[in-house]
């Protein structure tokens, strides 16, 4: 069992919650159509480089760690909002996480994302950092993002906030492959014989969002929604210029252009989730995912 099971859930509990509700996807929601990119150039880009720029831009691992991902199973929980708020919610991201093969929590399930609304986005961030100081910076390598980021995660005047926790773990066993405050340093068994291989990988193991609603105010639910999973199903530089891109990343500088998740956005998703990702350099990585945008061909509105 994770270090962290149980943790985002707990750094709660003296909020108003929403209890985690089943989270099956809305069966009026279909599948993606997929769109095609030209077959040769974008904007005189390749479809490799502009997927790579993308990349570059958005994603944001912990310190020289890989990319993070979830490991099969993802509950999604919500405080201080409405049931008939809420559960929308819940579905919707929900079914985003079940369309790049997450499995949604059963009713009940302990929530490891946790999506708050508040009516002050900075004094929520501070006064959950103060109440659990230790979820927010671990004092673990590889975990969670610099202090200065845990600053900015306090002081910033976004209308969503995220902090999301990663843990780097053997491949083969599960197990933690960091060193983690009260725990005994972790042994690894070397499986791999190849200097450009690794079999350590990084999972994600919790999320706080923090939806400020007054600065909120305006937005659709299922533009929030699609926003909050994006944010929350993989690292997202918060300060990442995507101006260039038609990402639902842009919703807050464009709503009515961003009406919810882009192709070019599930193709960055879905590549994170299918690449294999056991390559020793982060680099490597990175470009792996981007390869596997370009494969999938998502979308000729990826660049403006």
């Amino acid at each position: 069992m994770s270090p962290f099971t149980g943790a985002v859930a707990a750094l709660l509990l003296a909020a108003q919650q929403t209890p985690p509700a089943g989270q099956q996807p809305p069966a009026a929601q279909q599948p993606p159509v997929e769109a095609t990119l030209p077959d040769v150039m974008v904007n005189g880009l390749s479809e490799d480089e502009v997927a790579r720029r993308f990349v570059d831009a958005v994603a944001d691992p912990v310190g020289s760690q890989g990319p993070a991902r979830w490991d099969r199973k993802v509950c999604i929980g919500t405080a201080n909002l409405r049931p008939e708020v809420a559960q929308p919610l819940i579905d919707r991201v929900s079914y985003i996480a079940m369309q790049v093969g997450l499995e949604p929590g059963e009713p009940g399930c302990r929530a490891n994302v946790m999506i708050v609304a508040t009516s002050d986005g900075q004094a929520l961030a501070r006064a959950l950092v103060e109440a659990r100081p230790r979820y927010f910076d671990t004092g673990a390598s590889g975990v969670n993002q610099s202090r200065r980021d845990l600053a900015e995660f306090q002081s910033n005047e976004n209308a969503v906030r995220w902090w999301l926790l990663s843990l780097p773990v053997d491949s083969e066993t599960g197990e933690a492959a960091t060193r983690l405050p009260g725990y005994d340093p972790p042994v690894i068994r070397t499986f791999q014989a190849s200097r450009l291989r690794t079999q350590i990988q990084n999972d994600l193991q919790g999320a706080v969002i923090i939806v400020d609603a007054a600065r909120a105010h305006g937005i659709g639910l299922g533009q929030l929604a699609d926003y909050v999973a994006m944010v929350s199903l993989a690292q997202v530089d918060p300060h990442a210029d995507t101006r260039s891109f038609h990402t639902i990343l842009n919703l807050f500088e464009d709503p009515a252009g961003n009406p919810g998740l882009t192709d070019w956005d599930r193709a960055y998703l879905t590549a994170l989730y299918s690449a294999d990702l056991d390559q020793t350099s982060v680099t490597a990585q990175q470009r792996e995912v981007a390869r596997g945008m370009a494969r999938s061909r998502p979308a000729r509105e990826a660049p403006r």
